[in-house]
């Protein structure tokens, strides 16, 4: 098993340097590099990073040098994020990347409300070997932290004017190549999106179809390609209301937009030379005078009728609008991301991703893709095909 050393100074009158934590590989120190680090670095966290060379894991098809480096550096920095230190240096363990994503995203907490705040610990790369793989790690988790800050706030604060606004401002800088529209009550009505606005109306909090376009492309008129996200900020299941028990963790079933736009925020900071477009149903599915009933019949924005018999099946409603709006920009191919049932876990367990498709093309490339980031959530995927037998569902009694 190979060893890396977390090693800390902590601050002090007689100390003039920084206090800063350090990873090193055990087994390459010599002994002049031991003493020399026993000097300045007196506190010694150890981590292991598993077999050697681990290579990829044929039964599952990942990567497990990379994440077994994202979960030692992980652990070694949530320990010294405990000690509250300030700072901490990372070494690469053979890949930067990693190390960063695993450094940035074990030291995220949602602390916004807090009173009494930790310390925010300070993670760097230890030498300059691997900067620009590093620095990349770092923005990868950030993206990822950017949709935990935005699924992990109480539904009260993150409102769907509230979750516009905020990528709004991500999105500020990159503002001579992004387009960020926040279309309100009255656009949704316009667009005649009764299927979407038949949840939104439910709640006094006013609904946000958010819209965004990246173009990264040097051709404005290149296809783009199109995320939709479910954007429910609390689900309480509305009239089929949901058990009270862990109710609160359904402010976080916008978890699909929240992930979208994140990936947009992502890529226009890393400048990708592509065309992207983001659209997202923002609301509340909450019970009220308005809200939609068992039996209740809405038309969508394609003129199709939909027979509502459990409110609590919300995000096929918000989708169904979003996904037929997307249609519009012609694009060359369109994913969303919902948080649309626990049954998934119940079939597929925690491990795994449930992943629908029509195109075994784009499946393949997101399978790949998945494999090559080390990382196990698609390529632990469970696929299943849209098979056109599904479209001969049973009829509403109303048709």
């Amino acid at each position: 098993m190979l060893l890396r050393l977390l090693l800390v100074r902590v601050r002090c009158p007689l100390v003039a340097h920084p206090p800063r934590a350090l990873l090193f590989l055990a087994a390459s120190m010599t002994a002049g590099t031991r003493a020399a680090a026993r000097q300045a670095f007196p506190n010694v966290v150890v981590v292991g990073l598993g077999k050697k060379a681990m290579g990829m894991n044929i039964d599952e098809n990942w990567n497990e040098d990379k994440e077994n480096i994202r979960a030692a550096v992980a652990a070694g920095c949530r320990q010294l994020q405990d000690l509250e230190l300030p700072c901490v240096e990372v070494d690469p363990c053979g890949d930067a990347q990693a190390a960063a994503e695993g450094a940035a995203l074990s030291i995220f907490e949602y602390e916004e409300l807090k009173q009494k705040k930790k310390p925010t610990l300070q993670i760097q790369l230890h030498g300059s070997d691997g900067i620009d793989a590093w620095q990349k790690g770092i923005r990868y988790a950030e993206g990822q932290n950017l949709a935990r800050y935005l699924m992990e706030g109480p539904a009260n604060h993150i409102t769907p004017t509230k979750f516009a606004t905020i990528i709004e401002d991500k999105l500020k800088s990159f503002s001579s190549n992004v387009t960020v529209h926040k279309r309100d009550k009255s656009w949704i009505q316009e667009q005649a999106m009764g299927s979407f606005w038949s949840v939104a109306k439910g709640s006094d909090e006013p609904p946000v179809f958010l819209e965004v376009h990246y173009q990264g492309s040097s051709n404005p008129k290149e296809a783009p390609l199109v995320f939709v996200g479910k954007g429910i900020t609390f689900d309480s299941g509305g009239i089929s209301i949901k058990p009270s028990a862990n109710m609160d963790a359904m402010r976080a079933d916008m978890g699909g937009a929240a992930i979208i736009f994140s990936a947009i925020v992502t890529a226009a900071e890393f400048k990708l030379p592509i065309n992207l477009i983001g659209l997202a149903p923002l609301c509340e599915n909450l019970p009220s005078g308005t809200a939609n009933k068992p039996g209740d019949v809405v038309t969508a924005m394609n003129g199709k009728t939909i027979q509502i018999d459990n409110t609590d099946a919300e995000g096929r409603l918000v989708l169904a609008d979003a996904l037929h709006y997307a249609h519009r920009f012609n694009p060359r191919a369109i994913l969303d991301a919902a948080t649309l049932t626990g049954a998934m876990d119940v079939a597929l367990g925690s491990a795994a991703t449930g992943v629908f498709t029509n195109s075994q093309k784009l499946w393949h490339h997101l399978y790949e893709a998945s494999i090559l980031t080390g990382g196990s959530s698609l390529e632990n995927a469970s696929l299943r095909t849209l098979h056109k037998a599904n479209d001969r569902l049973p009829p509403s009694r109303y048709q």
